[in-house]
């Protein structure tokens, strides 16, 4: 049985609440925009920035993704989400984001990802270049 697009979209969330988003959810030509890095490339740099994200959470699972709305049509679904967790600082963090999916043969062909990039530049930017320049050690 094939899974509905609202489906695979739920299980993108919670991929993305895991901190780790698997090979058989992501087609393998994937591509990726985001409001910060704009088109930010391919599968393997979304789900290592994924990773990255969560690398910088207290838990180390990254941040919990939930769906207020989703919307599908054809090979598009449009989701309005939140996030929110705590950074290894101790801070809270919160984001309201809209996501746009193109969805191809079950698997997610690409991802918009929408933010506000002024929170994100704040409170995520110093800690993700400190784990990148620890990583690089």
């Amino acid at each position: 049985m094939s899974r509905s697009n609202h489906d695979i979209a739920r299980e993108f969330f919670a991929a993305l609440s895991s901190g780790a988003l698997p090979d058989e959810l992501l087609a393998p030509d994937m591509t990726v925009w985001t409001t910060s890095s704009g088109m930010a490339g391919d599968k393997a740099r979304y789900q290592m920035g994924i990773k990255l994200l969560a690398s910088v959470t207290l838990d180390g699972r990254g941040l919990t993704y939930v769906v207020d709305t989703l919307t599908a049509e054809d090979d598009r679904v449009a989701a309005e989400v939140h996030s929110h967790g705590t950074l290894v600082n101790g801070e809270a963090f919160q984001m309201t984001y809209a996501f746009v999916l193109r969805i191809r043969d079950g698997r997610i062909a690409s991802v918009a990802e929408h933010f506000n990039p002024l929170i994100t530049n704040e409170k995520l930017g110093p800690l993700i270049a400190a784990a990148l320049r620890k990583s690089a050690e």
